[in-house]
């Protein structure tokens, strides 16, 4: 017992010696806020639940602009609509600098299309929009795949009539076969091996990244590097996800053909071939890999968790799932597919997934930026390279725009004439220049499986709805929705 608090105290004291050695030096002007200490800054008042809730305690006492200390280093935080809007709108150049997450560092660094440098994000993003555009999803649309998709679900479902399932391992198939339609050129049977094994390493990394260990290693990073934990077990999930599609991209070079690409891996070993002879060139091996994994990673797991919320919301509110279903009885009927022409004719649907991604809040505080440039902003110097965090969730929640912000209502989004309303605090993929590169697809994957499902289904729960607990497994970077059983039953 005795040796045991020595070496307790032995490692607190290495710890405190490792922070002051880093203590970094603070210029410009920050916004105030909550008072730090010594080393540890402002951790003792965050809460355990998750920094973002925390965030929007700090947001009443401090106002929407305040600084945190995570251990030495200041952060600057922005709530509120209008503070979110005029950073990332009227300042886009200034707010359009990337930081990446401490946990994804030894994996991704600085290549691949999301946390990186402005020019490299640009020339990586045209690829992806040209792909889209020129290809649509292995020579078929975007809608065609998503439908077709769909109609396996359907079919899937057939097969679980009456038995309550956890729905979370069927949404990321059906989420994670369009973004494999996209960069590998195939989708996957629900019972693939090695389909199911790469969704079971995408679902557990999404969670790690959203607990509280690693919220506390993008504190302390510098010291937690060295010892076992979370960021250990993101690096090996994610080196074997890596290792997959190192073995798809050798696959599609040895079968490329210049004139017919197939996906996005093929029109980036095109360009690759193209620039072959340029050094600066951003078309390289690693800028690939970590292009494909982020875009497998955040395309499976952002929409499928929001499916997982939007099904357990229906649990819990009945009455909104029934009228969802008169609104598809009245506009599809039983006889066709929904499209996505069908949005502009059922506003109360389209009211409902909206509130469905208010609501869940999948994405709380988006992805941290640096400060590309001396900037003053609402009356602060903010230098270069200065820590952003915009809390998005402040703006889902703003009561300013929702007259019940905690309240699951769909209410939110219609106008009195029950006509779909536009709200400039619905921001669930950020918004300006950096924001979600994936919104369209996501848009209509939520659209097309939200109504299809239902056209077909029923949706009952074993528990009574009143007794449904809506908190998250993890909340973090992202909201994970909690674990649950559910029972489709056709209509």
């Amino acid at each position: 017992m005795e040796t045991s608090v020595l070496l307790l105290l032995a490692v607190l004291l290495s710890f405190l010696l490792f922070l002051v050695k880093g203590h970094a030096k603070v210029h410009g002007h920050l916004p105030p806020g909550p008072r730090p200490l010594p080393l540890l800054g402002n951790l003792l008042q965050m809460d355990r639940g998750g920094f973002r809730k925390s965030f929007i305690q700090l947001q009443e006492k401090h106002g929407d602009v305040f600084t945190v200390y995570f251990g030495p280093r200041p952060v600057v935080m922005l709530c509120g609509t209008q503070t979110i809007r005029e950073a990332l709108v009227d300042h886009a150049e200034a707010f359009s600098g990337r930081r990446i997450i401490a946990v994804l560092q030894p994996i991704m660094q600085e290549y691949g299309m999301s946390f990186v440098n402005e020019e490299r994000w640009k020339i990586l993003r045209r690829l992806f929009v040209a792909t889209m555009r020129d290809f649509g999803i292995g020579k078929q649309s975007v809608e065609d795949q998503i439908k077709e998709e769909a109609k396996y679900l359907v079919e899937e479902l057939k097969n679980h009539q009456g038995v309550s399932l956890d729905p979370t391992f069927l949404f990321q198939c059906i989420t994670g076969n369009i973004i494999c339609s996209i960069v590998f050129g195939e989708r996957f049977d629900y019972r693939d091996r090695q389909f199911l094994r790469l969704l079971d390493l995408l679902y557990r990394t999404f969670s790690l990244i959203s607990s509280f260990s690693s919220q506390m290693f993008e504190v302390y990073s510098d010291f937690l590097k060295y010892f076992p934990g979370v960021h250990r077990e993101i690096y090996k999930n994610l080196k074997e996800i890596l290792d997959y599609i190192d073995h798809s991209v050798e696959n599609h070079r040895a079968t490329l053909d210049p004139n017919a690409p197939r996906d996005f891996i093929d029109t980036f070993l095109l360009h690759m071939e193209k620039e072959k002879l340029n050094h600066y060139t951003e078309f390289h091996h690693w800028n690939l890999m970590i292009s494909v994994l982020f875009l497998f990673l955040a395309g499976t797991e952002s929409t499928s968790n929001t499916l997982c919320y939007g099904f357990l919301l229906m649990l819990k509110y009945p009455h909104v799932a029934e009228k969802v279903q008169k609104e598809i009885d009245q506009v599809i009927g039983s006889h066709r597919v929904p499209t996505l022409d069908d949005r502009s004719k059922m506003p109360y649907t389209e009211a409902v997934i909206h509130e469905i991604q208010r609501f869940s809040d999948v994405s709380p505080m988006g992805l941290p930026c640096r400060i590309t440039k001396d900037t003053l902003f609402r009356g602060y110097l903010l230098p270069k390279n200065t820590e952003v965090y915009f809390i998005l969730s402040s703006a889902l929640h703003d009561p300013q725009y929702f007259e019940q912000p905690d309240t699951f209502n769909p209410e939110h989004f219609l106008d009195a004439n029950g006509a779909l309303k536009k709200c400039e605090a619905f921001m669930p993929f950020s918004i300006g220049k950096r924001m979600c590169l994936g919104e369209g697809i996501a848009r209509s994957e939520l659209f097309l499986f939200f109504t299809t499902i239902l056209q077909n289904y029923s949706v009952s729960s074993p528990e009574d709805p009143k007794t449904i607990d809506m908190t998250p497994k993890e909340s973090g970077l992202a909201k994970v929705a909690p674990v649950y059983k559910i029972c489709f039953v056709a209509r």
